[in-house]
C-alpha cells in the first residue's frame, strides 16, 4: 500500500481543483477539509509504515506487477520510512496552519492543489527505487514549489520565484545529464542494478563524472554554500506555511536525502566524496550563521539559518561513520520541527503586525503570548540549548567528528551553535521583549489553527529528544542509520526481494 503516499496527495489535489471549479462559493471550505484529511491520512499511514518496516523489514512494491529491472519499484526501508514520516508530520501541521493563514490570499483551492502536488513529489522522491523516477518526482515537487513561492504575485515573490526557477532548472539539467550518462553506460535506471553494475569496479571514471554532476545538482537543491543564492530570496517571499515546507522538508528531501541515497547506497562513499561533503557542510555552517547574524528581516534571518543548519546534516553524512549518520538523520528530523515552527511563528507575526523587520517590532509577548513562547522554544532548539532536540543531534555530530579525528570540524560545529544562539537571542529581544510599540497595541494572538500547529511543533521540539531512548531509536532512527551503514548492500536487499 505504499503507493498511497503518492496516490493520496495527487488524487486529493485533482479532487480539490475539480470541486472548487464546480462549487465556487464553498471552494475554500472544501479545500480546507480535503487538504487536511489527505495530510492526516498520510501521517497515519507513515506511522503504520514505520512500524511495518521495523517488524517485517523493508517492503518493495513493484508497480503494475512488473519486477525489476524491467519494472519500476518503490522501496520502503528504514531511510525512506524516516523521510516520509518527517514529511508527513510537517505537512499535516502546515495544512492545519493554512486554514486560518491562507484566508488573506485569493484562492485556497489553487494553494492546496500545489501544496499536495509538492507533498506527492517529495514522497515519491523518498520512496523511488528508480533514479529516473526520482528525478520525475523531484521535478513535480520543484515545479509546485516555484509556483507556491510566487503565490502572492507581489514583485518580491515573483522575482524570487524566477531566480529559484532558473537555478532549480540548472540543477535539474545537471542531474538529468548525470542520469542519462549512467543509463548510457550501465543500461539500467534502477538504483540497485546501477549499484551492482558499478560494484564491478570497471567504471570509476563514470562514477567520478556523474558524482561531479550530482554534487553540483543536488548541492543546488540543498542550498549548500556556494550553491545557496536562491534560498535567501525564495524562503522569505513565500507564504509562511510554504516557507516552513521549503526549509523544513523540501531542501532535505530533494537535496540531502538524494545525496545520501546516491552517494552512500548507489555509488558507495569514498574518501574524496566524504571529504568534499564535510568541507561543503562546514563552509555552509560558517557562512550561513555569519550571514544570519547580519539580518534584520525576520524571515531572511531564518532563511540563512536554514543554510547553516543543513550544514550539520551534510557534515554528519560526510563523516561516514555510524555515529555521524545518526547525528545527520537526527538533526534532519529536528531541523524539520524547529525551523518549521520558527517560520510559522514569523507568519503569525507578519500577519498581525504587517512587518517582518526586527527593528520595527518589539514587546509582542504581551499581545501574542503563544507565538512568543513557541518562538522562544524554537529558537532554543535551533541554537542547540538543552533539553531541546537540537542539542542532542548537534552533540552527536560533535562527538562523531572528534571520533573521526576531525577536530577542526568539531570546533566549527560548536562555534556555529554559539553564534546561532547569539542571533536568536537578538531575534527574541527585538521581536518579543522590551516595550510594546504604540502601533501594536491593537495586535491580537494568531487564530486557533495557527496556534495549534505552533504549539504541537514546540512540544515536538521537546519530545524528539526521546528518540534517543533505545527502543524508540531502534524503530525510527536505528533502521535508517543501518541502511546507510550497509552502503551498497542496498542493491542486495532490493534485487533479492
Amino acid at each position: 500500500m505504499i503507493f498511497l503516499s503518492v496516490a493520496i496527495p495527487l488524487g486529493s489535489a485533482i479532487l480539490i481543483y475539480g470541486l472548487a471549479s464546480v462549487f465556487r462559493r464553498v471552494a475554500a471550505q472544501l479545500s480546507d477539509i480535503i487538504g487536511n484529511i489527505a495530510s492526516a491520512s498520510l501521517l497515519i499511514l507513515s506511522v503504520l509504515w514505520v512500524v511495518q518496516q521495523h517488524v517485517h523489514g523493508p517492503v518493495i512494491y513493484h508497480m503494475g506487477g512488473w519486477r525489476t529491472p524491467i519494472g519500476i519499484n518503490l522501496v520502503l526501508d528504514g531511510l525512506s520510512g524516516l523521510i516520509v514520516f518527517t514529511i508527513s508530520i510537517v505537512s499535516f501541521l502546515v495544512t492545519l496552519y493554512s486554514i486560518d493563514y491562507m484566508k488573506t490570499f485569493t484562492s485556497k483551492a489553487k494553494y492546496y492543489t500545489l501544496l499536495l502536488f509538492m507533498i506527492a513529489g517529495m514522497n515519491g522522491v523518498a520512496l523511488s527505487g528508480d533514479i529516473f523516477n526520482l528525478y520525475v518526482f523531484m521535478e513535480i515537487a520543484a515545479i509546485a514549489s516555484y509556483s507556491l513561492v510566487a503565490f502572492s504575485t507581489e514583485h518580491e515573490s515573483l522575482e524570487a520565484a524566477f531566480k529559484y526557477m532558473v537555478l532549480g532548472g540548472i540543477a535539474s539539467a545537471l542531474i538529468l545529464f548525470g542520469i542519462a550518462t549512467i543509463y548510457a553506460s550501465t543500461g539500467h535506471l534502477n538504483m540497485a542494478y546501477i549499484s551492482r553494475f558499478l560494484a564491478e569496479g570497471t567504471s570509476r571514471p563514470l562514477v567520478f563524472f556523474c558524482s561531479v554532476l550530482f554534487m553540483f545538482g543536488f548541492g543546488l537543491k540543498t542550498a549548500l554554500v556556494p550553491f545557496h543564492a536562491w534560498l535567501p530570496d525564495a524562503h522569505p517571499s513565500a507564504p509562511a506555511p510554504i516557507s516552513a515546507m521549503l526549509s523544513g522538508v523540501l531542501i532535505k528531501v530533494l537535496g540531502a536525502y538524494a545525496l545520501m541515497r546516491i552517494f552512500v547506497n548507489v555509488f558507495g562513499m569514498d574518501r574524496l566524496t566524504s571529504s568534499l561533503l564535510v568541507f561543503l557542510g562546514s563552509i555552509s555552517l560558517l557562512v550561513g550563521v555569519l550571514l544570519q547574524l547580519a539580518q534584520t528581516d525576520l524571515k531572511r534571518l531564518l532563511a540563512y539559518c536554514s543554510i547553516s543548519q543543513i550544514g550539520y546534516v551534510i557534515v554528519g553524512i560526510g563523516l561516514g561513520t555510524p555515529l555521524g549518520f545518526l547525528g545527520a538523520l537526527f538533526h534532519l528530523m529536528n531541523h524539520a520541527t524547529f525551523k518549521s515552527l520558527l517560520f510559522l511563528n514569523s507568519g503569525a507575526v507578519e500577519q498581525k503586525t504587517q512587518t517582518r523587520m526586527l527593528n520595527e517590532l518589539g514587546g509582542l509577548t504581551s499581545r501574542m503570548p503563544v507565538t512568543s513562547v513557541t518562538s522562544l522554544i524554537g529558537s532554543l532548539a535551533a541554537s542547540g540549548v538543552p533539553p531541546f532536540n537540537g542539542f542532542f543531534s548537534k552533540l552527536i555530530i560533535v562527538i562523531a567528528a572528534i571520533q573521526a579525528q576531525q577536530y577542526a570540524v568539531a570546533g566549527i560545529v560548536t562555534l556555529t551553535a554559539i553564534l546561532t544562539l547569539v542571533s536568536f537571542i537578538r531575534l527574541q529581544r527585538d521581536a518579543f521583549f522590551g516595550e510594546l510599540r504604540e502601533k501594536f497595541r491593537h495586535v491580537t494572538e494568531a487564530p486557533k489553527f495557527m496556534c495549534t500547529s505552533m504549539i504541537v511543533l514546540s512540544v515536538l521540539c521537546l519530545l524528539f529528544g526521546l528518540l534517543l531512548i533505545p527502543p524508540v531509536r531502534a524503530v525510527l532512527l536505528g533502521a535508517a542509520v543501518q541502511v546507510l551503514v550497509n552502503g551498497t548492500g542496498y542493491a542486495d536487499l532490493v534485487i533479492g526481494y
